[in-house]
């Protein structure tokens, strides 16, 4: 029995590194309550990333993040990246089938910013979104590689 809906230990954007370097040389946008890092490369053949200055061999990496400015409590922001997390892991699939068929890699780094705790439901509207913008990303011919 396979585990479509995981999010593996190799799929986690959990380096200080990597994720200070995504911050820096990645793009980045505002969807709703979330601001989405990201960095797209090509993946060669050997599963490295040659392109972008991220090296890791998964395709698709991912973090999360909540802030201290606008949650004060630990509690709090973890029940925001527990929902989110779980919003991702059940949506992503498209995501990872786009780049894989492409050969790419993908490593987002997500960060909400708005100031009440969210419900289930707008968290996974909000994600749906993000995804599609990613997919859209994804599938542009013209994307210039970082």
């Amino acid at each position: 029995m396979t585990k479509t809906f995981t999010i593996k230990k190799g799929e986690r954007l959990k380096s200080r590194k990597l994720i200070d370097q995504l911050f820096k040389t990645g793009r980045r946008f505002n969807n709703g309550p979330f601001r989405v890092f990201y960095e797209l490369g090509s993946v060669s053949t050997a599963g490295q990333v040659p392109e972008p200055r991220v090296k890791h061999p998964a395709s698709l990496l991912f973090g999360v993040g909540a802030g201290t400015r606008n949650f004060k409590k630990a509690a709090d922001r973890n029940r925001i990246k527990r929902l989110t997390r779980e919003n991702w892991r059940v949506l992503n699939i498209p995501l990872k089938q786009a780049l894989d068929e492409q050969n790419r890699s993908l490593h987002v780094f997500i960060i909400y910013t708005g100031k009440e705790l969210p419900e289930y439901a707008l968290v996974s509207t909000q994600l749906t979104r993000v995804i599609d913008n990613l997919l859209h990303l994804v599938h542009e011919k013209n994307t210039p590689l970082p």
